[in-house]
């Protein structure tokens, strides 16, 4: 195999003037000698023993060899020993297209194959191999960025306002959200290798940069406000259950404590927020070696609560509740829940008095309400077993400033009540709806993407991705479904009301449910924050921006996301942040599934996911899920979200270009279909939306109906109504005399595309001569960028019979020319057998005969058939050949996984190629057709010469042959009649005195050891032709289809007509047969 980055020796390439034994060393790409070795080659392998043992090849004509999108080519090495028999039918291909053995040794998995990936990313290849699976590489990460803050600090309040019910309907929305995400960003993260980017990469490559650009940027928007929201909450857990007393503002009464709350939220996540940049600053490698310790907090104290639910139900915790009428009180001024205690003998009022009256004796001026209701003390959380959950099940929905009460506990209420925010109740602090909730609770269900994101350290990221990220989100979604259920049932609903924990003497929430002790949750959670903000609050944007740094790291890219992260600080207040990062993940995610829709209906052939267990309707559902939830959270937030990528669309895609309006409906169509078509002249397309785009060549008779209307039956069914498809057909002619043929035809061709559902255009072109009329069609069908890059033609027949000669020389000119306009050819071989649109194939196989690699049209061909009713039964086998040289257990295996990478289902098998002996039935397989071949040549002669050259012919073999009773020229004219060119083996002995006076030419022309140099070569291909027919008739003789790289035309125009003989003898006692022949560069990607 070859080392990583290496280049790929050069199997191929034609004798150009050496004798054989020499080796000119002085020559870049000339194959050296075991002993000798070019700087920065492989070594030359093994002398393999053949006709000439010395022989070095050289690089061929030297036309240089497009890059190949799966490993570099230099011309460093070109020279490696090529056996000249087995392969010899190929060999002047050998400078242009690799051998299949060769491209294997490259491909033993894809870590070798970024170093060729630049014509698609430019991206550099990772050094170290992927190492992680799926638990530690997707899973883990997954559960560490979906857990996070809200569901310690606001789940319970969530539970308390919306009720078991509609907290259930909302955890259940928002999770469907994210596993129909993660369904579509499995299918496109499995469809190809995805490098380092994340959703920018997804959306990038599926819906264009405009869409990823705009998409990724809102992306980084989510990921940085998610940054403040965790240092917001990591504040909130220091200040209000840790250390209250570092509080640096306070408010003098209760309308100012919010205000001086929200105040120490801003200096001291300033200060986080500043000490999180220096860390990421100097490297940020260094906080996520704790990674595993914050995800162990995290689930540490998932566990406390389920145990601390389990240990309620026996054993209620002690955490009483105190209620004046049924108004909730704070703990915060008093410690005895009762209006009078007694001191010595005296009895008094309580501190609970002193709150509400303006001193501790009895006959002090008490507040009314105060008066007339009595003190109780209830639990607050009396546990599983004390059907509770009815009491949740259903809303109760606060205004801002309200106090927060209990149902169904007798009060006297007052006529026109006052409320004093200083007496200590507990107060709702915000007006709460459905929607409110819904756009707080979202971002407890976002980092889903943490498993995509690490894709190049994962060992294979096509099984880990889909496995690890449903997996997790299934896992946090039992969770979040559990603890909503959990919570209903076993704490009491003006506890669950209580944000703060007010009422229970300003625990956390959450934290007086668990088991052994709340600390498990503060700290837990404190983690948890921590965690998340090393993770989430500065690390994205490091993929948007450039370097900065030696070390890499973007130092303006930083110092921007502080900036940005510093507003949502400034903000101050954990709800009113979450909407807002809700916006930006609702956005990311929805054209997550509109990729993944787009990409799906269009069925480009590049789209290929291993992840099967997608629709575009679940994808669909998710796209609008996701923009429903975008206006149920906050229909302005939505709005400016939108904006804001609706604007950086327009800058990406407007960006230094000019546009132009038509006028009305008509003047819109033309604007936007010459802007498409401008689009398409700026380059190629991208491999990985290459896709056949027919010239389909058709003959029509003389009522100008089409002869072979298998052939677009075969063009529907290889097109599916995709791309681009142009039927082209030649008169001879005139276009004066002819164009009225020329519209029937026309109309014939359409009628006939209509009935065969082939979506496209067609085209008649008039010409003196059938060869002009093709080389005009293949030069000049189309319009701009919108032009064909695959020619369709059936084989040429009945090329042995016609008299003028001049159909195969036009095939042959039709495939150089294909051939020098980098277009892909394929030509099928018995179209009168292929099946029509109605037929079904219920089983069977399409084999592929990958001897060469001249762009993987081989692979691409099947699939695309397999897309259509008629093959959509037919399963794919893969065969390619190995040498002698060749370790074929190993090719099988690099095979086997260059399929799993391109994400194509096949069964492999190597098929080795013995190192025989020419056969007798070979040499007389050539003889015969350098026989006919001279034949010809004197066909081409004036009649006088013709005459004069037949009877030299006629006197030599006087001697040796006995005279026959025709004229010469009789015998020359009908003995093409009498050659029967389709043989057995069993047949060539009998066959071979009968041939030979057919042809009445000398004997000794059939003895192998007087075969000139020219002959010897004919010798080797005919054995290749040979060969590789028996090969292919005992492995595919059953097979529906048969595609097999085609051998190009000689480029010694004088071996023209043996080029056909050796093409009719590679194909025989094959039913189904399609010849293709790359078009210079590639066609399939093992990337997305």
């Amino acid at each position: 195999p070859l080392p990583v980055g290496g280049t790929m020796p050069q199997l191929w390439g034609p004798v150009r003037g050496l004798e054989p034994g020499a080796c000119p060393q002085d020559q870049p790409g000339a194959a050296c000698r075991p002993s000798q070795r070019h700087p920065g080659s492989h070594p030359c392998p093994p002398r393999v023993a053949g006709p000439s043992p010395d022989l070095c090849v050289s690089a061929g004509d030297g036309n240089p060899k497009e890059s190949s999108p799966f490993i570099n080519s230099t011309d460093l090495e070109k020279g490696k020993e090529y056996d000249g028999k087995n392969m010899a039918l190929f060999e002047e291909e050998m400078d242009t297209s690799p051998m299949v053995s060769s491209l294997l040794s490259g491909l033993v998995n894809y870590t070798n194959l970024p170093q060729g990936s630049r014509e698609h990313e430019e991206a550099e290849n990772n050094d170290g191999a992927p190492r992680m699976g799926t638990f530690m590489g997707v899973y883990l990460p997954c559960l560490q960025n979906i857990f996070g803050v809200i569901l310690f600090l606001r789940l319970t309040w969530v539970v308390g306002i919306a009720g078991i019910m509609e907290s259930f309907c909302m955890v259940i929305l928002c999770c469907s959200c994210t596993m129909l995400t993660a369904i579509s960003m499995s299918a496109i993260a499995t469809n190809g290798v995805v490098p380092a980017g994340g959703s920018y990469y997804m959306i990038s490559r599926s819906l264009g940069p405009e869409f990823g650009g705009a998409v990724g940027l809102c992306f980084y928007l989510g990921t940085t406000f998610a940054g403040a929201m965790y240092i917001l909450g990591t504040i909130e857990i220091l200040l209000a259950y840790i250390f209250p007393a570092m509080a640096i503002f306070e408010g003098e009464d209760a309308s100012e404590e919010a205000a001086a709350m929200l105040n120490n939220m801003r200096v001291y996540g300033t200060c986080v927020l500043t000490c999180m940049a220096t860390v990421v600053f100097v490297g940020v490698k260094y906080v996520n070696k704790f990674a595993l310790v914050f995800l162990g907090c995290v689930i540490l104290s998932i566990l406390a609560i389920y145990a601390g639910v389990i240990k309620s139900a026996i054993d209620p915790p002690s955490f009483p509740i105190c209620l004046l009428g049924n108004r909730t009180l704070s703990r915060h001024g008093f410690d005895i829940c009762a209006k009078l205690v007694l001191e010595g003998n005296e009895t008094v009022g309580s501190k609970l008095w002193e709150l509400f009256c303006t001193s501790k004796f009895l006959n002090a001026t008490c507040d009314e309400y105060f008066l007339r209701n009595n003190v109780t003390e209830i639990q607050g959380i009396p546990g599983a077993a004390s059907a509770l959950i009815k009491e949740n099940l259903w809303s109760t929905y606060l205004t801002k400033g309200v106090i927060v009460e209990k149902q169904g506990v007798p009060s006297v209420a007052l006529v026109d009540p006052v409320i004093d925010l200083d007496q200590p109740y507990v107060f709702s602090d915000m007006t709460s709806y459905f929607t409110l909730l819904v756009g707080i609770y979202f971002p407890s269900v976002t980092g889903i993407m943490a498993g995509s994101n690490r894709s190049g350290d994962l060992r294979d990221a096509q099984k880990s991705i889909p496995t690890g990220t449903i997996l997790a989100i299934a896992t946090t979604s039992a969770v979040y479904i559990s603890s909503v259920i959990l919570f209903g049932a076993c704490i009491e609903g003006v506890v669950l009301r209580d944000k703060f924990g007010e009422a229970v003497n300003g625990n956390l929430v959450v934290g007086t449910l668990a088991w052994p002790s709340p600390w498990v949750i503060v700290i837990g959670s404190f983690f948890s924050t921590c965690g998340a903000i090393s993770r989430d609050g500065i690390v994205p944007f490091l993929r948007v921006f450039g370097h900065g740094k030696a070390n890499g790291e973007p130092t303006w890219a930083l110092l921007l996301t502080a900036c940005i992260c510093e507003i949502g600080i400034l903000i101050a207040s954990l709800d009113e942040v979450a909407p807002i990062l809700s916006m930006f993940f609702l956005m990311c995610y929805m054209f997550v599934n509109l990729a993944c829709a787009v990409q799906t209906l269009l069925r480009t052939p590049n789209w290929r996911p291993r992840f099967r267990y997608y629709h575009w309707t679940l994808s669909f559902l998710g796209m609008s899920l996701c923009l429903a939830l975008m206006f149920i959270c906050s229909w302005y937030y939505a709005l400016v979200a939108m904006l804001i990528a609706g604007l950086i669309y327009k800058y990406i895609e407007y960006r230094g270009a000019e546009k132009e309006w038509g006028d009305g409906i008509r003047g819109l169509s033309l604007s936007a279909a010459r802007y498409a078509l401008l689009r398409l002249e700026e380059g190629p397309p991208h491999t990985k939306n290459w896709r056949p785009q027919l010239l389909v060549l058709v003959r029509v008779d003389q009522e100008q109906n089409v002869v072979h209307p298998q052939l677009l039956s075969l063009t529907s069914q290889l097109k599916a109504g995709k791309g681009l498809t142009i039927v082209g057909s030649v008169l001879e002619g005139t276009f004066l005399d002819n164009h009225l043929q020329a519209q029937r035809a026309e109309e014939s061709l359409r009628r006939l595309m209509e009935a065969e559902k082939v979506k496209g255009f067609c085209q008649v072109v008039i010409s003196s001569n059938l060869r002009d009329g093709v080389s005009h069609l293949i030069q000049s069908s189309g319009l701009g960028g919108l032009q064909h890059n695959t020619v369709l033609v059936g084989w040429p027949r009945n090329w042995r019979q016609k008299e003028d000669h001049q159909t195969w020389r036009n095939f042959i000119e039709l495939v150089r020319e294909t051939t020098a306009g980098h277009l892909a050819l394929l030509v099928t071989k018995n179209v009168a057998m292929f099946p029509g649109n109605q037929e079904r194939f219920s089983e069977g196989h399409i084999d592929v005969w990958w001897i060469v690699h001249d762009g993987g049209m081989l692979m691409l061909l099947p699939f695309l058939l397999r897309h259509h009713k008629v093959w959509r039964k037919c399963k794919m086998r893969i065969f390619t050949v190995a040498q002698m040289d060749d370790n074929s257990i190993q090719m099988k295996k690099d095979l086997t996984t260059f399929l799993y990478h391109l994400r194509i289902t096949a069964e492999v098998e190597v098929v080795e190629m013995v190192r025989s002996d020419i056969s007798a039935y070979t040499y007389e397989k050539t003889l015969v057709m350098e026989q006919r071949s001279e034949i010809l040549k004197q066909m081409h002669l004036t009649k006088t010469e013709r005459e004069r050259e037949v009877q030299l012919i006629h006197d030599k073999n006087a001697t040796a042959f006995a005279s026959s009773p025709q004229s010469p020229s009789d015998e020359v004219e009908t003995a093409p009649e009498k050659v029967h060119l389709t043989w057995t083996k069993e047949k060539s002995v009998a066959e071979k005195n009968k041939t030979l006076r057919a042809w009445a030419l000398p004997r000794p022309l059939s003895l192998p050891t007087r075969f000139s140099s020219r002959n010897q070569s004919n010798v080797r291909r005919m054995h290749t032709a040979v060969k590789l027919n028996e090969v292919i008739v005992k492995k595919s003789q059953n097979a529906k289809l048969v595609l097999l790289n085609m051998p190009g035309p000689p480029r010694n125009r004088k071996g023209d007509e043996n080029y056909m003989e050796f093409l009719e003898v590679l194909t025989e006692h094959l039913d189904r047969v399609m010849l293709v022949r790359g078009g210079g560069r590639e066609v399939i990607t093992i990337y997305s």
